[in-house]
């Protein structure tokens, strides 16, 4: 039975420094080529959220202009597709229960930006946008425009 015991003691070897060593840089090299990927990650997720805003205000425009014959006016702004809108062009059958519930802020809390006519537009029509992770007109990378004439 002694020699039993004296096999196990010889297998619950414990690591050596050196061994503890390796492992923890293996970790650090690791976390510095995956965290900078993860953190990059929250701006693309925002990017998309604001592509996809802009894909469901362009689709109640859509409806809107439908119902009404044109887009809203720039001074008309996004809020016509909320509540009935005053001014010209009049919206002569404008929907009661509106063409969105609310009006969605871009993912870094600024409201979506609309002309009408627009600058990027083809054939007259609108630009609808968001001002990127900036909240102001240039930049590049998330700080860009993020708009319905974006790819």
């Amino acid at each position: 039975m002694q020699a039993l015991h004296t096999n196990s003691s010889r297998a619950q070897r414990g690591f050596t420094l050196i061994e503890i060593m390796v492992v923890v840089v293996i970790i650090g090299v690791l976390g510095a080529i995956v965290v900078p990927q993860f953190m990059s990650r929250p701006d693309q997720a925002k990017v998309t959220a604001a592509k996809i805003d802009i894909q469901a205000i362009a689709t109640a425009l859509e409806m809107y202009r439908l119902d009404n014959h044109q887009y809203p006016s720039t001074q008309q702004n996004l809020e016509a597709l909320i509540k009935r809108p005053s001014g010209m062009p009049a919206a002569r059958n404008w929907n009661p229960q509106g063409y969105l519930k609310s009006m969605p802020v871009d993912p870094w809390g600024s409201p979506y930006q609309y002309l009408n006519p627009g600058v990027h537009a083809i054939d007259g029509g609108y630009d609808l946008f968001s001002l990127g992770s900036d909240g102001a007109v240039g930049g590049e990378g998330h700080a860009a425009e993020i708009g319905n004439w974006s790819p």
